[in-house]
């Protein structure tokens, strides 16, 4: 029972923790250092891990976001091994789970002092697993989910071209925060709603 609900329980745990971490949050963004509490808008969820606060406060939310961060990618990571199973083809399932996992071990990392380099590794290599479902989605009957794809590949393309670049840089913090709901939805749906049968034939 708790393997079968695992993704969805560790999403919601996950959710919570970095909620209460959010409140713990002292201040300041990138468009206002001296701003009180934790800006949706402005914030990343990465200032949530620092030690100190942009506004210089001791950051008291930071284990909860470690916490939290821990709980979202073992869910991301059971998810890709859980997928991977559904498919036919052997070497697209090792894709997804080695890709996936390591994706996922490398996202948790980023609460560590190699923040940069983890996000290049784990945006990579999560993005690698994600194409590789994409693909398989698109050649089966699950014509909501090819829409579904597209968007979560979209944004998430979109992430990383606005990390990279520094180009409408303003607008990340949304960006970021849209790109992981939007793949929590997608990975919740697919864990779910879909079974080996939709996938057998390909």
């Amino acid at each position: 029972m708790i393997k079968k609900y695992a993704v969805i329980i560790g999403i919601i745990i996950s959710s919570l923790l970095l909620l209460v971490s959010s409140l713990k949050y002292p201040g300041g963004s990138q468009y206002d250092k001296f701003t009180n509490g934790f800006d949706w808008k402005h914030n990343y969820i990465c200032n949530l891990f620092d030690e100190f606060a942009v506004n210089g406060d001791y950051n008291a939310s930071r284990y909860w976001a470690v916490a939290g961060t821990f709980f979202f990618c073992a869910s991301f990571a059971f998810f890709f091994v859980q997928f991977s199973k559904k498919l036919v083809s052997r070497t697209a399932a090792s894709i997804i789970k080695y890709c996936g996992v390591s994706a996922m071990i490398a996202a948790f990392l980023i609460v560590t002092p190699y923040h940069n380099a983890m996000i290049v590794l784990s945006s990579t290599l999560a993005l690698i697993s994600m194409f590789y479902i994409t693909y398989y989605i698109f050649k089966s009957d699950l014509k909501y989910f090819k829409l579904l794809s597209i968007i979560c590949l979209l944004i998430s393309y979109f992430c990383n071209y606005i990390y990279y670049t520094k180009h409408y840089l303003e607008f990340l913090p949304i960006v970021q925060k849209m790109a992981l709901g939007i793949t929590v939805v997608w990975m919740v749906l697919l864990e779910y709603f879909t079974g080996n049968g939709d996938f057998e034939n390909i």
